[in-house]
């Protein structure tokens, strides 16, 4: 753990597995986190988890989808330290056959996975220019590449998520701003993805098959470490057994 807070790192959807990851792997190399999730209550925990091993978390209660929220909340976290890395990891999966998405759900889930990724993204990007530079991170899904049976309404919002990081990218690469898309195309191992996956099969599931949240953030720590001459825009992250 270093000794002194270096800068600040932000994740909005800051949820109990990837989004903890990270926080916990940056918290290590000494950054101040800001956390935000729709109940910042629900962060308690990770916060004082953070604390215990000698790190400095914040936890907020943001809904990213209004715009003076996520400004705010980005605002505390650069006055804080100055920030270095904005994650938006904002899920909204949801599974429904066409002819039962409702206007409402395919409205909420843009909402959620595009809309308040551009919020965030263009926040980040007013403080990491002004603090010369920095990185912007997008956790996208198997439904940004490719849109299956049901998830009419999670694909559109992914795949305008990663147009967004895409046009981030070509205009903000040139000022220092290293903006990645992260394909995540696996389920993340925990107790309630093995419940599900038992249930739906009758089996556990196979070995090599599922994601640890540790592994996931361990890759967003490295593609924030890249040098400039060597960024990488979108990064897939599988596990070996996953067919694709």
């Amino acid at each position: 753990m270093a000794e002194q807070l270096k800068a600040s790192v932000a994740i909005v959807g800051a949820g109990d597995f990837i989004g903890s990851a990270i926080a916990r792997r940056f918290a290590r190399e000494g950054y101040q986190l800001h956390l935000a999730r729709r109940d910042g209550t629900k962060l308690d925990g990770l916060v004082a988890e953070i604390a215990a091993a000698g790190g400095a978390a914040t936890a907020h209660s943001v809904d990213a989808r209004s715009e003076e929220a996520v400004a705010a909340f980005l605002q505390a976290a650069n006055d804080d330290a100055p920030l270095e890395l904005v994650v938006f990891n904002i899920g909204a999966n949801v599974n429904f056959p066409i002819l039962e998405t409702t206007e409402r759900v395919f409205r909420k889930v843009w909402e959620m996975a595009c809309y308040a990724g551009f919020l965030t993204g263009r926040e980040a990007a007013r403080h990491l220019l002004a603090n010369g530079g920095g990185s912007i991170f997008f956790t996208g899904a198997t439904a940004s590449m490719r849109g299956g049976a049901g998830y009419a309404a999670f694909a559109s919002a992914k795949f305008g998520l990663r147009a967004v990081a895409q046009a981030m990218a070509r205009e903000l690469g040139p000022k220092n701003i290293h903006v990645a898309h992260l394909v995540i195309d696996s389920a993340v191992d925990t107790a309630w993805v093995r419940e599900r996956i038992t249930q739906a099969t009758g089996a556990a599931p196979p070995a090599d098959r599922l994601m640890e949240p540790e592994s996931i953030a361990e890759a967003y720590w490295q593609l924030h470490r890249q040098p400039r001459d060597a960024w990488t825009h979108e990064l897939d992250l599988r596990p070996a057994g996953e067919p694709w």
